[in-house]
């Protein structure tokens, strides 16, 4: 009994089901049997939209326009580096002594030839008193050796007379002359000795004048490196001084700018510690020789620096303007495109873009110069170009108005669904039937 009743159970969910499905199935038949008849009914109307679409290719691009226009181009060459002033010089004393007096500071400033540091000159000063005396001896040396002369002179004169008038004999006269030849002699020697020492007292005092270290050139002082107390020898650095009333910096150049970059040539230099200022410069010197292992060859740049604003150590960018073009013929730099190895621009005409292949010059900012293949007013795509392909349909921003006449005839689209050819959406197809 109860397996009769589950088999009548499951025979009744059967038949409910298969029910169900016939009803879904109509159901679903019937609208879409009726969207077949509302299309077949409209016809060319609305049959026409699908097949344009696929006739249409490409959906048109919105770009933007700009013209050609002329104003001036610099070509510029970039450099950086690090400053240095016009001269670095380490002060050194000449003598080697104790330091007596350090006369400057880290920063002073200090001019050509002024005293900076003294070293202890008591013992020089001794020396040249023993020797300032020793000159005394023989000055008096000297003295009694010209009286020994003239009296030997009148001694040799009285013995020539007598032979001459030969009261004496002729030893005496040549004993006589060997007299006064020695004298001379001795005089001679003295005299000398006295030259001597002159000249030794004159070399102690010059030693007792470089006891007084000077600054060999103008500047600042950059480092000290002794204090008073210190026993400095004759090459032992004292102090740093750095001439910055013009600031130089070195820099190499690569080949392919060599032959633009000669003295002269303006440089503009900029510093982080005053960003967005320029100092003035020039190109002073470029060395006619490369370095075989870098291809570069250095150059020197000099900045006037009246205010010592900059510093020798600063990182510094510099920009020299090799050459500059007055009146050129310029676009956006963004308007140029390579397209199949070829540089060229777009223009618009009747709503397509049309791909000319244009010869370009100096790259000035976001402006690039035109050497030819454009007219000064052509209006040329912008924004969008990397992405264009010659042919391809292309429409402006609503409001643009006229903008899209570029090339020649026509403008990209109005903004109102309109595109160059005039033709309505849907109406290719439709036509084509």
């Amino acid at each position: 009994m109860r397996k009769a009743l589950v088999v009548l159970l499951l025979a009744a969910a059967g038949s409910a089901g298969v029910w169900y499905y016939r009803s879904s199935s109509d159901a679903a038949a019937a609208p879409a049997a009726g969207g077949a008849g509302a299309n077949a009914g409209a016809g060319g109307r609305a049959g026409g939209t699908p097949g344009r679409g696929a006739g249409a290719g490409r959906t048109p691009m919105t770009v933007e326009l700009a013209p050609a226009t002329r104003q001036e181009v610099v070509d510029y060459i970039t450099v950086v580096g690090n400053l240095i002033g016009e001269a670095t010089v380490d002060i050194v004393p000449r003598v080697a002594g104790r330091i007596d007096s350090m006369n400057v500071k880290l920063g002073d400033r200090v001019g050509k030839g002024q005293p900076v540091a003294k070293i202890e000159d008591r013992e020089i000063r001794e020396q040249i008193n023993q020797a300032q005396a020793t000159l005394d001896v023989n000055k008096a040396n000297v003295a009694q050796r010209e009286n020994d002369v003239q009296v030997q002179q009148l001694a040799l004169d009285r013995a020539k007379t007598s032979l001459e008038k030969g009261l004496t004999a002729r030893q005496n006269f040549e004993d006589a002359e060997a007299r006064y030849n020695n004298s001379i002699s001795q005089l001679n020697v003295a005299k000398a000795q006295q030259s001597q020492t002159q000249f030794r007292i004159d070399e102690l005092r010059i030693t007792l004048s470089n006891t007084t270290v000077v600054s060999p050139t103008g500047g600042f002082i950059s480092r000290r490196m002794l204090d008073p107390g210190a026993f400095a020898n004759a090459n032992t650095v004292l102090l740093t001084v750095v001439d910055i009333d013009t600031v130089r910096l070195v820099a190499n150049l690569v080949e392919k700018g060599f032959k633009k970059v000669v003295p002269g040539v303006e440089a503009k230099v900029q510093v982080d510690t005053f960003a967005g200022e320029d100092f003035t410069g020039r190109v002073s010197r470029v060395a006619p020789v490369f370095d075989p292992a870098t291809r570069t060859a250095q150059m020197e740049i000099e900045v006037p620096n009246p205010g010592f604003r900059l510093k020798p150590g600063m990182y510094a960018r510099v920009r020299l303007t090799v050459e500059r073009k007055p009146n050129a013929l310029t676009v956006p730099r963004n308007a140029v495109v390579d397209l199949e190895g070829k540089r060229g621009v777009f223009l618009v005409n009747e709503g397509v873009a049309k791909f000319i292949e244009v010869a370009t010059g100096l790259t000035d900012g976001d402006r690039m110069e035109v050497l030819g293949g454009l007219q000064d007013g052509q209006r040329v795509i912008t924004t969008g170009a990397l992405a264009l392909r010659d042919g391809d349909r292309v429409a402006l921003p609503t409001g643009s108005g006229r903008g899209g006449r570029g090339g020649g005839k026509g403008g990209a689209g109005d903004g109102a669904g309109r595109s160059g050819g005039g033709e309505k959406p849907g109406d290719a197809q439709g036509r084509g039937k």
